[in-house]
Formats: structure tokens, sequence, C-alpha cells
């Protein structure tokens, strides 16, 4: 179990209770935290390249450029690779503020499970049980629901997620993806850890 809490996030606070009250950019995954500048990550060559490549990525929701999703794949010691969600100033393009800070408002952890959802599910389960430790007296919700960006309606996400009082949450799901609409758009299924901010979630749940 401690390997599991070592594996899932680093933690900057341990000390008081509070910390588990609300606050996730207390949280890192392979030591990167919301509200850290993608600056100490990337250059912003790198960035802007990635911004462009990725703008399409949710088409099905209503305002789908608003928020730009960049993925970093390095030799991670836990996750296959971590990608990252920066905001999208329509007023300047790509660029954050006037400062270009490039503000991560959510860090997510993937580890790979193709063709093998019942170990994926497995793992996720593990990894709930360790959070729900942590948080118990946190909004839970479980759910088994259609990956709505699949026009199929063939591909699955079994999630599981804590809410905050402040709107933020931390979600643990596996992906389930209907196997020609993955291999076309070359696209990876598996574990999913999350920390996203509130105007994260709420952009991610307004669709078409």
């Amino acid at each position: 179990m401690k390997k599991l809490l070592i594996l899932l996030f680093s933690f900057f606070l341990l000390i008081s209770p509070s910390v588990f009250a609300d606050d996730i950019s207390d949280f890192e995954i392979e030591g990167i935290s919301i509200g850290d500048s993608l600056l100490d990550y990337m250059t912003k060559e790198e960035i802007l390249q990635a911004i462009e490549k990725n703008k399409g990525r949710f088409l099905h929701l209503k305002e789908p450029n608003k928020y730009i999703q960049i993925a970093m794949r390095k030799d991670y010691p836990t996750y296959d690779y971590i990608s990252v969600m920066i905001q999208n100033n329509s007023s300047n393009k790509y660029v954050i503020d006037k400062n270009e800070k490039y503000t991560i408002l959510a860090v997510r952890g993937y580890t790979k499970y193709i063709e093998n959802f019942d170990a994926c599910i497995q793992e996720k389960d593990e990894i709930v049980e360790v959070l729900s430790g942590m948080f118990p007296n946190t909004q839970k919700i479980d759910q088994t629901k259609k990956y709505s960006a699949d026009p199929s309606g063939d591909s699955i996400l079994n999630i599981y997620a804590f809410k905050f009082d402040s709107g933020a949450s931390i979600d643990v799901y596996c992906e389930n993806l209907e196997e020609t609409y993955r291999i076309k758009g070359n696209l990876v299924e598996g574990l999913n850890v999350g920390l996203l901010l509130p105007e994260i979630g709420r952009w991610l749940r307004d669709k078409k």
C-alpha cells in the first residue's frame, strides 16, 4: 500500500488535515502540480507546436478550443506519459496571459492497457481504495458511461471521481475503446489518474 501511495502522488504538506479537504494544488503527479507554469517543463516553442497539433482534440465539446491538452512523453517512473491542460486565450490565440505563463489547470498520468481492460480495472480499484481512505468524507461518483468522443457509442469509461467542496476533483478511470475507433485515431487506452480544477471539469461536461 505504501508503494501505491508513492506511485500516486508526492505530497508537499501532510501536517494539516485541511490539505486533504480541498486544495489539490498540494499534490503532484510525476513532480507536476496544478498552478505550475508549463514553461518549467517545456520550451515556449515546444508548447506552441503542441498546441497547434492538439487544438482539434475536443471537437465534441461546445467550446472545443477553450482549453488545450498537451501530452508529455518522457521516461517517467510511474506513468507511460503525462498530459496537462492550459487555457487558450481567444484574444491572443494560444497565450494564456501577457506574461505567457501557460499555467497548468489539470494534470493526468496515463498507463497503457491496450486490450486489457480487466487489468486496468484491477489497478484502478486499488488506487480508489487508497484514495477513499485518504478522503473518507469527500463526495464520490462511481459510474460507467459511453466515451462521448466516439460517435459509434461502443467505447466506454469506467470512472471513480472524488469531488471536493471547491469543485476541484481527482478522477481515476479506465478506457475501453472500440478497436476500429482506437486504431483509426491512433489512440491509446488504459488507466488515467487526474487532478482537475473546477473549470476544466465543467468544460469537459459541456458537450454539443
